[in-house]
Protein backbone atom coordinates (compact mmCIF):
# COMPACT_ATOMS: atom_id res chain seq x y z
CA UNK A 1 0.00 0.00 0.00
CA UNK A 2 1.54 3.56 -1.17
CA UNK A 3 2.53 5.78 1.68
CA UNK A 4 0.66 9.12 2.30
CA UNK A 5 3.32 11.79 2.34
CA UNK A 6 2.17 14.62 4.51
CA UNK A 7 3.59 17.88 3.45
CA UNK A 8 5.24 19.91 6.38
CA UNK A 9 5.34 23.52 6.56
CA UNK A 10 8.71 25.68 7.61
CA UNK A 11 6.88 27.54 10.13
CA UNK A 12 10.45 29.11 11.25
CA UNK A 13 10.86 30.64 7.83
CA UNK A 14 7.11 31.87 8.13
CA UNK A 15 6.46 32.38 11.84
CA UNK A 16 3.65 35.20 11.14
CA UNK A 17 1.67 32.47 9.18
CA UNK A 18 -1.97 31.26 10.55
CA UNK A 19 -3.05 34.35 12.54
CA UNK A 20 -1.70 37.31 9.89
CA UNK A 21 -4.45 39.15 9.15
CA UNK A 22 -5.16 40.29 5.15
CA UNK A 23 -4.10 43.90 5.36
CA UNK A 24 -0.62 42.45 5.69
CA UNK A 25 0.30 42.04 1.97
CA UNK A 26 3.98 42.47 0.73
CA UNK A 27 3.70 44.35 -2.61
CA UNK A 28 6.35 42.77 -4.81
CA UNK A 29 7.18 45.94 -7.01
CA UNK A 30 7.25 45.59 -10.99
CA UNK A 31 10.89 44.15 -11.07
CA UNK A 32 11.70 47.01 -13.57
CA UNK A 33 15.29 47.83 -11.83
CA UNK A 34 14.93 44.44 -9.24
CA UNK A 35 17.72 42.49 -11.31
CA UNK A 36 19.93 45.91 -11.30
CA UNK A 37 20.06 46.30 -7.84
CA UNK A 38 20.51 42.92 -6.93
CA UNK A 39 23.24 43.00 -9.83
CA UNK A 40 25.21 46.22 -7.89
CA UNK A 41 24.84 44.76 -4.34
CA UNK A 42 26.47 41.07 -5.79
CA UNK A 43 29.35 42.83 -7.84
CA UNK A 44 30.75 45.48 -5.13
CA UNK A 45 30.40 42.36 -3.00
CA UNK A 46 27.96 44.62 -0.83
CA UNK A 47 25.83 43.73 2.49
CA UNK A 48 22.05 45.83 2.55
CA UNK A 49 19.65 45.79 5.66
CA UNK A 50 17.14 44.60 2.93
CA UNK A 51 18.24 41.11 2.56
CA UNK A 52 20.20 41.01 6.59
CA UNK A 53 17.03 42.10 8.41
CA UNK A 54 14.65 40.01 6.13
CA UNK A 55 12.62 43.36 5.30
CA UNK A 56 9.44 42.83 3.85
CA UNK A 57 9.69 45.74 1.05
CA UNK A 58 12.75 44.21 -0.49
CA UNK A 59 10.59 43.44 -3.79
CA UNK A 60 9.04 47.06 -4.05
CA UNK A 61 12.77 49.13 -3.08
CA UNK A 62 14.74 46.52 -5.30
CA UNK A 63 12.48 46.97 -7.87
CA UNK A 64 12.27 51.02 -7.36
CA UNK A 65 16.05 50.73 -7.52
CA UNK A 66 16.80 52.02 -4.14
CA UNK A 67 18.53 49.63 -1.48
CA UNK A 68 19.89 50.34 2.24
CA UNK A 69 23.63 49.55 1.94
CA UNK A 70 24.79 48.30 5.46
CA UNK A 71 28.26 49.25 6.13
CA UNK A 72 30.79 47.45 8.48
CA UNK A 73 30.03 43.61 7.40
CA UNK A 74 26.56 41.30 8.50
CA UNK A 75 27.45 40.37 12.52
CA UNK A 76 26.54 42.44 15.12
CA UNK A 77 27.86 42.50 18.30
CA UNK A 78 24.21 42.92 20.03
CA UNK A 79 21.58 40.41 19.78
CA UNK A 80 18.52 42.36 19.90
CA UNK A 81 15.03 39.63 20.16
CA UNK A 82 13.31 41.57 17.16
CA UNK A 83 15.79 41.75 14.47
CA UNK A 84 17.62 38.93 11.83
CA UNK A 85 21.03 40.02 11.31
CA UNK A 86 23.31 37.44 12.76
CA UNK A 87 24.99 37.66 16.30
CA UNK A 88 29.21 37.16 17.20
CA UNK A 89 32.57 38.54 16.91
CA UNK A 90 32.74 40.36 13.53
CA UNK A 91 36.62 40.01 13.64
CA UNK A 92 38.08 43.07 11.29
CA UNK A 93 36.46 45.02 8.96
CA UNK A 94 36.99 46.07 5.18
CA UNK A 95 38.51 49.31 4.67
CA UNK A 96 37.62 49.62 0.84
CA UNK A 97 33.58 49.14 1.73
CA UNK A 98 33.21 53.08 1.51
CA UNK A 99 34.53 52.94 -2.05
CA UNK A 100 32.77 50.16 -3.08
CA UNK A 101 29.89 51.55 -2.00
CA UNK A 102 30.03 54.43 -3.87
CA UNK A 103 30.93 52.63 -6.52
CA UNK A 104 27.84 50.95 -6.71
CA UNK A 105 25.64 54.12 -6.01
CA UNK A 106 26.87 56.06 -8.73
CA UNK A 107 26.74 53.19 -10.62
CA UNK A 108 22.82 52.74 -10.28
CA UNK A 109 22.89 56.60 -11.13
CA UNK A 110 20.75 57.21 -7.03
CA UNK A 111 20.20 60.67 -6.20
CA UNK A 112 19.42 59.46 -2.39
CA UNK A 113 21.08 56.70 -0.67
CA UNK A 114 20.76 55.48 3.00
CA UNK A 115 23.55 54.37 4.91
CA UNK A 116 23.11 51.56 7.75
CA UNK A 117 25.59 49.42 10.02
CA UNK A 118 25.31 46.33 12.25
CA UNK A 119 26.01 47.49 16.37
CA UNK A 120 29.96 47.51 16.30
CA UNK A 121 30.74 47.52 19.96
CA UNK A 122 33.69 46.17 19.33
CA UNK A 123 35.19 49.34 17.72
CA UNK A 124 36.67 52.38 19.50
CA UNK A 125 34.95 54.26 17.54
CA UNK A 126 32.03 51.90 16.81
CA UNK A 127 32.73 52.40 12.96
CA UNK A 128 31.90 56.19 12.92
CA UNK A 129 34.94 56.34 10.91
CA UNK A 130 33.51 53.87 8.30
CA UNK A 131 30.06 56.28 7.91
CA UNK A 132 32.14 59.33 7.35
CA UNK A 133 34.57 57.79 4.77
CA UNK A 134 31.67 56.02 3.34
CA UNK A 135 30.15 59.88 3.04
CA UNK A 136 32.79 61.38 1.70
CA UNK A 137 33.39 58.98 -1.01
CA UNK A 138 29.74 59.80 -2.21
CA UNK A 139 30.11 63.34 -2.39
CA UNK A 140 33.58 63.25 -3.98
CA UNK A 141 31.65 61.11 -6.79
CA UNK A 142 28.19 63.38 -6.59
CA UNK A 143 28.43 66.67 -4.67
CA UNK A 144 24.95 66.75 -4.62
CA UNK A 145 23.09 63.36 -3.78
CA UNK A 146 21.29 63.28 -0.81
CA UNK A 147 22.12 61.18 2.08
CA UNK A 148 20.74 59.53 4.76
CA UNK A 149 21.99 57.37 7.89
CA UNK A 150 20.87 54.84 9.95
CA UNK A 151 22.84 54.33 12.89
CA UNK A 152 23.59 52.40 16.06
CA UNK A 153 23.72 54.43 19.64
CA UNK A 154 27.52 54.22 18.92
CA UNK A 155 27.05 52.90 23.21
CA UNK A 156 29.96 54.41 25.03
CA UNK A 157 31.37 56.45 22.28
CA UNK A 158 28.57 58.88 21.47
CA UNK A 159 30.29 62.29 21.29
CA UNK A 160 33.45 60.75 19.64
CA UNK A 161 31.20 58.93 17.01
CA UNK A 162 29.31 62.22 16.09
CA UNK A 163 32.66 64.64 15.95
CA UNK A 164 33.58 62.04 13.54
CA UNK A 165 30.61 62.19 10.90
CA UNK A 166 29.59 65.63 11.83
CA UNK A 167 33.53 66.37 9.95
CA UNK A 168 32.64 64.88 7.07
CA UNK A 169 30.04 66.78 6.33
CA UNK A 170 30.84 70.28 4.23
CA UNK A 171 28.15 73.28 4.69
CA UNK A 172 25.84 73.64 3.60
CA UNK A 173 25.54 69.58 3.03
CA UNK A 174 22.51 68.35 4.42
CA UNK A 175 22.24 65.05 6.19
CA UNK A 176 19.09 62.76 7.46
CA UNK A 177 20.58 61.19 10.85
CA UNK A 178 18.29 58.50 11.88
CA UNK A 179 18.81 56.36 14.95
CA UNK A 180 15.96 54.04 16.04
CA UNK A 181 14.02 53.89 19.32
CA UNK A 182 12.67 50.80 18.15
CA UNK A 183 10.12 50.39 21.04
CA UNK A 184 8.92 52.06 24.30
CA UNK A 185 11.32 52.55 27.02
CA UNK A 186 9.39 49.97 29.27
CA UNK A 187 10.11 46.94 26.96
CA UNK A 188 13.73 47.60 26.21
CA UNK A 189 15.03 45.01 28.21
CA UNK A 190 13.60 42.24 26.68
CA UNK A 191 13.40 44.11 23.01
CA UNK A 192 16.62 45.92 22.63
CA UNK A 193 19.16 44.16 25.20
CA UNK A 194 22.19 45.81 25.50
CA UNK A 195 20.40 49.20 24.66
CA UNK A 196 19.21 52.18 26.79
CA UNK A 197 16.55 54.18 25.65
CA UNK A 198 18.03 57.26 27.32
CA UNK A 199 21.46 56.59 25.41
CA UNK A 200 19.50 56.34 22.19
CA UNK A 201 17.30 60.17 23.04
CA UNK A 202 21.06 61.51 23.96
CA UNK A 203 22.79 60.36 20.60
CA UNK A 204 19.54 61.82 18.58
CA UNK A 205 20.49 65.20 20.49
CA UNK A 206 23.54 65.57 19.66
CA UNK A 207 23.42 64.52 16.32
CA UNK A 208 20.49 66.96 15.72
CA UNK A 209 22.61 69.92 17.09
CA UNK A 210 25.03 69.63 14.30
CA UNK A 211 24.58 72.07 11.52
CA UNK A 212 22.73 70.87 8.17
CA UNK A 213 21.25 67.41 10.14
CA UNK A 214 17.83 67.00 10.60
CA UNK A 215 17.03 63.75 13.29
CA UNK A 216 15.22 60.80 12.71
CA UNK A 217 13.83 57.87 14.39
CA UNK A 218 11.18 54.82 14.26
CA UNK A 219 8.85 52.41 16.05
CA UNK A 220 7.98 49.40 15.68
CA UNK A 221 4.42 48.26 17.54
CA UNK A 222 2.94 45.26 18.22
CA UNK A 223 4.97 44.17 21.19
CA UNK A 224 3.33 45.04 24.04
CA UNK A 225 3.00 48.67 23.80
CA UNK A 226 0.36 50.22 25.16
CA UNK A 227 -1.03 53.50 23.04
CA UNK A 228 -0.14 56.12 26.41
CA UNK A 229 3.46 54.61 25.72
CA UNK A 230 3.89 55.45 21.78
CA UNK A 231 2.42 58.97 22.46
CA UNK A 232 4.76 59.36 25.60
CA UNK A 233 7.58 58.51 23.39
CA UNK A 234 6.85 60.45 20.53
CA UNK A 235 6.45 63.63 22.85
CA UNK A 236 10.01 62.45 23.57
CA UNK A 237 11.16 62.35 20.53
CA UNK A 238 10.43 65.75 19.51
CA UNK A 239 11.58 67.29 22.67
CA UNK A 240 14.80 65.86 21.30
CA UNK A 241 13.92 67.76 17.79
CA UNK A 242 13.45 64.57 15.95
CA UNK A 243 11.50 65.81 13.10
CA UNK A 244 11.32 62.63 10.74
CA UNK A 245 9.20 59.42 12.45
CA UNK A 246 8.20 55.81 11.26
CA UNK A 247 5.77 53.61 12.68
CA UNK A 248 5.73 50.24 11.10
CA UNK A 249 3.85 46.81 12.40
CA UNK A 250 6.58 44.40 13.84
CA UNK A 251 6.91 40.95 12.20
CA UNK A 252 8.88 38.16 13.44
CA UNK A 253 11.35 37.05 11.72
CA UNK A 254 11.94 33.25 12.60
CA UNK A 255 10.08 31.69 15.41
CA UNK A 256 13.53 31.93 17.06
CA UNK A 257 11.74 35.68 17.69
CA UNK A 258 9.83 37.96 19.78
CA UNK A 259 6.55 36.62 19.09
CA UNK A 260 4.04 39.38 17.91
CA UNK A 261 1.98 40.15 20.60
CA UNK A 262 -1.22 41.84 18.23
CA UNK A 263 -1.14 43.08 14.64
CA UNK A 264 -2.25 46.84 14.55
CA UNK A 265 -4.99 47.70 12.03
CA UNK A 266 -4.34 50.62 9.36
CA UNK A 267 -7.04 52.95 10.64
CA UNK A 268 -4.65 52.79 14.18
CA UNK A 269 -1.88 53.72 12.36
CA UNK A 270 -3.59 56.39 10.40
CA UNK A 271 -4.22 58.02 13.68
CA UNK A 272 -0.50 57.58 15.16
CA UNK A 273 0.33 59.45 12.22
CA UNK A 274 -2.14 62.65 12.85
CA UNK A 275 -1.22 62.39 16.55
CA UNK A 276 2.65 62.48 15.18
CA UNK A 277 1.80 65.18 13.08
CA UNK A 278 0.20 67.32 15.75
CA UNK A 279 2.84 66.67 17.81
CA UNK A 280 4.80 68.72 15.06
CA UNK A 281 7.05 65.79 13.09
CA UNK A 282 7.17 67.24 9.82
CA UNK A 283 8.21 64.01 8.23
CA UNK A 284 5.91 60.95 9.38
CA UNK A 285 5.37 57.41 7.27
CA UNK A 286 2.97 54.93 9.10
CA UNK A 287 1.27 51.36 7.85
CA UNK A 288 1.68 47.89 8.75
CA UNK A 289 4.79 47.43 6.48
CA UNK A 290 6.20 51.12 6.62
CA UNK A 291 10.13 50.12 8.35
CA UNK A 292 12.88 53.09 8.74
CA UNK A 293 14.22 53.78 5.12
CA UNK A 294 10.46 52.79 3.37
CA UNK A 295 10.58 55.93 0.68
CA UNK A 296 12.94 57.93 2.50
CA UNK A 297 13.64 59.58 0.03
CA UNK A 298 10.50 61.47 -0.23
CA UNK A 299 9.84 65.27 0.70
CA UNK A 300 6.70 64.65 2.71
Amino acid sequence: MPQTIIPVFDHSAHPNIGRMPHWIRQHLGDHTHYAGTAQAVREHALHTVCEEARCPNRGECWSRGTATFMLLGDTCTRACGFCAVKTGRPGGYDLGEPRRVADAVIGMGLDYVVLTSVNRDDLADGGAGVFAETIRELHRRRPSIGVELLTPDFQQCQEQAVKIIAGALDEPTSLVWGHNVETVPRLYRTVRRGSRYERSLRLLEQAGSQPGVETKSALMLGLGEKRAEVLDTLRDLRTTGVNRMTLGQYLRPTRYHLPVREYIAPEIFAEYESEARALGFAWVKTGPLVRSSYHAEENQ
